[in-house]
Order: C-alpha cells, then sequence, then structure tokens
C-alpha cells in the first residue's frame, strides 16, 4: 500500500490532555479546562430542551439539506438560503474549501502563525503553501496580496485571528478585496465573530453581494456553546455555494445537532451575556498582565495570547500541575506565549492565583 505523497509525514491533529486525564495524572479533584476557546458559560437551556426532543428520533436520518436549521441561519444573518453551506463544524467547510479549489499545482496564502487546519487541509490537497508572517500579531494584507498569483486558488483570513486574537479591520478588508483577483477565493474565517466589540470590524455579509469571490465562515462551536455536536456554515453566493456543495459528504451534520443550534440561534439574550462576560473577564486579564509587565496582544476573540519570557511549555506545564489546562505557545507559533480561554470569574480568579504564584517563585524566568 502506498499513501499520498502529502501524507506521509504529516502530523494529525492533537487533542490537549482531558480533564480526567489530568486529574488522574496529578491526582487532582479538580480541574479547569481553558485550552480549546470553548464557552465556558456552557450553552443556552433551550438548546437541552431540543436536544431531549431528538433522542426519540435517532434512528432516522438526518435532514441531509438541514432545512429548518437553514431556514433560521438564513433570517438571521440575512442571507438567502441557498447561500448557505454547513459542515461538520467550521472545520469540515474549511475541508470542503480545500477539496474544491485546491490541487497540486495550485497555491493558497494565509497568514503565520494562523489557524492550521487551513495549511493541513491544503496540504493534504497537495497545494502549495504561501505562509506571510503575522505583523505585530495583525495580519500583513498587503503582503499576502503581494503572495498571490494566476496559481492562487484561496486566500485565507481568520478575523479575528486564532491564536493572536487580533483582527483585520474594515477599512483594511475592504482595501484588500479591491485588489484581490476575481480568480481568488477569499475566505474570512468568523469564528468569534459573536465575541467582537471593536467598532471598525469589517461587517462582511453586506459585501457578498459585490464580491462573488469572498466567503464567510462561522460556527456553533465558541459562543454558543456546542463544541460537542459540531455545527459550522459558510456564506457566500449562492453560485459559489452550489460549485462546492459536491463535495461535501451528505448528512455531515447530525439531527440533534441541527435542533441544537436552531434553539441557540433563538436566545440571543445567552450571546449577548456571555459576551459581556467575556469582555469583562478580557479586560481583567488585560489588568493582569499589566502589574506585572507581560505583554500581550488585546483579544477580539474569548482568549488571549500572553507572552511570558520563557518557554511556553514550563508555564503551561506549571499550570498543568495545578488543575489549569491552558494551550502551550509552542505549539502556535509563539514560543514564549501561552493562549489563555478566558473564563467565568472564578476560573481567571485561579489562573491569576497560580500565575502570580509562579512569577513569584522566579522558577522558571
Amino acid at each position: 500500500m502506498k499513501l499520498k505523497n502529502q501524507l506521509q509525514g504529516l502530523p494529525p491533529y492533537q487533542p490537549g490532555k482531558s480533564m480526567e486525564e489530568v486529574k488522574q495524572q496529578y491526582g487532582l479533584t479538580e480541574v479547569v479546562k481553558l485550552a480549546s476557546n470553548e464557552n465556558p458559560y456552557g450553552c443556552s437551556k433551550a438548546v437541552k430542551e431540543a436536544i431531549a426532543i431528538e433522542l426519540d428520533r435517532l434512528a432516522l436520518y438526518p435532514d441531509g439539506y438541514a432545512r429548518k436549521l437553514r431556514e433560521t441561519v438564513a433570517r438571521h444573518v440575512g442571507v438567502k438560503e441557498t447561500e448557505l453551506i454547513f459542515g461538520n463544524g467550521s472545520d469540515e467547510v474549511v475541508q470542503i474549501i480545500c477539496r474544491a479549489f485546491l490541487s497540486a499545482g495550485t497555491n493558497t496564502v494565509m497568514a503565520t502563525p494562523t489557524f492550521p487546519q487551513y495549511r493541513h487541509n491544503a496540504v493534504i490537497e497537495g497545494a502549495e503553501i504561501r505562509e506571510v508572517p503575522l505583523t505585530e500579531g495583525r495580519h500583513d494584507l498587503p503582503k499576502m496580496l503581494e503572495a498571490i498569483d494566476d496559481k492562487t486558488r484561496v486566500v485565507w483570513i481568520c478575523n479575528p485571528n486564532n491564536p493572536s486574537g487580533t483582527y483585520v479591520n474594515e477599512a483594511e478588508l475592504s482595501a484588500f478585496l479591491q485588489q484581490v483577483p476575481k480568480h481568488v477565493l477569499v475566505v474570512v474565517d468568523e469564528a468569534y465573530y459573536e465575541y467582537v466589540t471593536a467598532a471598525n470590524y469589517p461587517q462582511t455579509v453586506p459585501l457578498l453581494s459585490q464580491y462573488d469571490n469572498l466567503m464567510i465562515l462561522r460556527t456553533f462551536s465558541k459562543a454558543y456553546g456546542l463544541a460537542a455536536l459540531r455545527v459550522g456554515y459558510g456564506i457566500a453566493s449562492e453560485a459559489l455555494i452550489q460549485q462546492i456543495e459536491p463535495a461535501r459528504e451528505p448528512f455531515n451534520t447530525s439531527s440533534v445537532a441541527q435542533a441544537a443550534a436552531v434553539a441557540a440561534l433563538g436566545d440571543q439574550e445567552f450571546i449577548k451575556q456571555c459576551a459581556a462576560q467575556n469582555k469583562e473577564q478580557l479586560e481583567a486579564f488585560y489588568r493582569f498582565c499589566e502589574e506585572n509587565g507581560l505583554f500581550y496582544y488585546p483579544s477580539e476573540a474569548n482568549f488571549i495570547l500572553i507572552d511570558f519570557g520563557i518557554e511556553g511549555n514550563k508555564v503551561f506545564q506549571y499550570l498543568l500541575e495545578r488543575g489549569i489546562i491552558v494551550r502551550s505557545g509552542n505549539a502556535l507559533g509563539f514560543p514564549t506565549s501561552v493562549r489563555i480561554t478566558v473564563g467565568t470569574e472564578e476560573q481567571n480568579r485561579k489562573v491569576f492565583a497560580a500565575l502570580a504564584q509562579m512569577l513569584k517563585e522566579k522558577q522558571l524566568v
């Protein structure tokens, strides 16, 4: 047997440590997981009620068209039902895009560091990867524009960017879109859209009428608290959606997930509360960093990247042994940083106490 050359030596996604694993390994009774940018407040109560109803229908295939979810998302976003494609998380929509557009002899442009699945899926399709380093943690759009040529098929903009939390503003994105050749698809990944508070963050949906080569990604895994159910979606012109639909697997979103997402969209008050609490707790992180002389990027998401000036793995391990799971920057392209999901006030107090003790001991400096 012979694998595709692209798969040889390509590492699979490495999930972080589970809470139960950490409890057993370190003899802990309580663990706080702040590594995967999940919503620490869970999901709307309406979601659990919707899931309960679906439990009597598990023997039936889901609606392959996701009609009710499609209609609900279309109303919520303000687009036509035919301008949506759904995936098993927005990760799968990324995979669908790569499957539809990329192959050997083509290339794709992205920032670095950014969400790794853009690169991972492009490698599998045999495309050339053109990575443009972030500038002060932000997308360098002029340099990304320079990287585009006649073989470029997709440009990725993670906005806000994961793992830095920074964003491309309205003026920057508008200027970029005006200059991108029409044969290039621009994907704006807005996984953290609901958390954004910046006044000049771009409203991309209205831009779809101007740019046939624009696609927007969103997800129910973050603010909506449905990470376990895997529902994400893409928004683009009807023609573009029709072109890439054949690359989507049938029945790729479950009935339970579809019902949960519909219910989640119906409780926007819950989302507003989560966003407000996230902003409040982000400010607490900013204060902690400033009081301790730590560099950080202001974030428009529900996580913060903090530079400790030492190997991120050491900070990760120190917190892990104290029952706090974060994400080391070593694996994210920021080797002296850690990315921490913004938790509840109680969770964050535990983080601050552990970090303060670490800095006081100076054992890692």
